[in-house]
This record gives structure tokens, sequence and C-alpha cells, in this order.
């Protein structure tokens, strides 16, 4: 699984104009899953989101994670992250994994994140959205659970 990481602080989505989820301070992640994804690279994902110490502590230095800043997660589908542009103009995505088997895999990243103690907002699968959001810093991580970056 990969994810575009960004420290906020305030983010929404909304669907056909409507909101579907919106956040104070914390952690926007776009997450994309791939076909070789499974339950455990969910998990594993979860963790690392939700553990990573990427928010300042006294003096400024990031050494503090979700958790112990009581932010909150918003965690936005976006496909997209496993298209493959190296080659011609138009992306490829067969890296991607089908909606029927990336869904519950991203339900499962943030039922992880939850039972972790985090709260945690969702965009809608699937769906076309419009994320925005007030990136904090600014601070954008990438992280992949098959650790190719």
């Amino acid at each position: 699984m990969r994810a575009v990481l960004q420290r906020v602080s305030r983010a929404q989505v909304r669907v056909q104009g409507e909101p579907v989820a919106s956040i104070r301070r914390g952690l926007v992640a776009l997450v994309g899953v791939g076909q070789r994804d499974d339950l455990r690279s969910a998990r594993e994902l979860a963790r690392k989101i939700v553990e990573l110490r990427i928010f300042p502590d006294d003096q400024d230095r990031m050494n503090r994670s979700l958790l112990d800043v009581a932010g909150e997660l918003c965690v936005v589908s976006q496909f997209t992250l496993h298209g493959d542009a190296r080659k011609g103009r138009r992306p490829a995505f067969v890296e991607a994994a089908p909606g029927a088997v990336a869904e519950p895999l991203v339900e499962a990243l943030i039922e992880a994140a939850r039972a972790l103690g985090v709260t945690v907002a969702a965009g809608r699968f699937g769906a076309r959205m419009e994320v925005e959001l007030v990136n904090d810093g600014p601070v954008t991580l990438l992280l992949d659970t098959e650790r190719t970056f």
C-alpha cells in the first residue's frame, strides 16, 4: 500500500459539494492499494501513519506522533498512487488493485488506525472527491509498505 501523508491544521472532503469528512489538526493520508497488498499491508501502513513522529515537540523538532498530539486522521482512497507514468503521456494503472479488493483494505486500514486510538474520518471510496487541506509546515511524506521509496 502507498500513502501520501500530509500534516495539516485542518482538512475537509466533499462529494458533489457535500462535506463527507473533516478533521482539525492531524494528518491526511491519500491511500492507494496495489495488486500485491493484503490485510498485513493495511495494518502495517496504519501503524506507520499513527506512530510516525512528524509533529513538533517543545523544541520545534519533529518528535511527536499523531497519538502524542491527539491529532485526527483523514483517509482518502486514491488508486492513482499506483499509476505508472514512466512511458508515454498517459499513466497506466495496472498495478492498482481493483475496487473489490482495494475497498476492504482501505477499510481495514481505517479500523486499524481507530484500534490504535486515533479519531479517523474518511472520504467515500470510489467517489469523485474534492479534498481541501491546509498543509502545516509544509510536511509531506511518501510511504510504501513494499518500501520502493
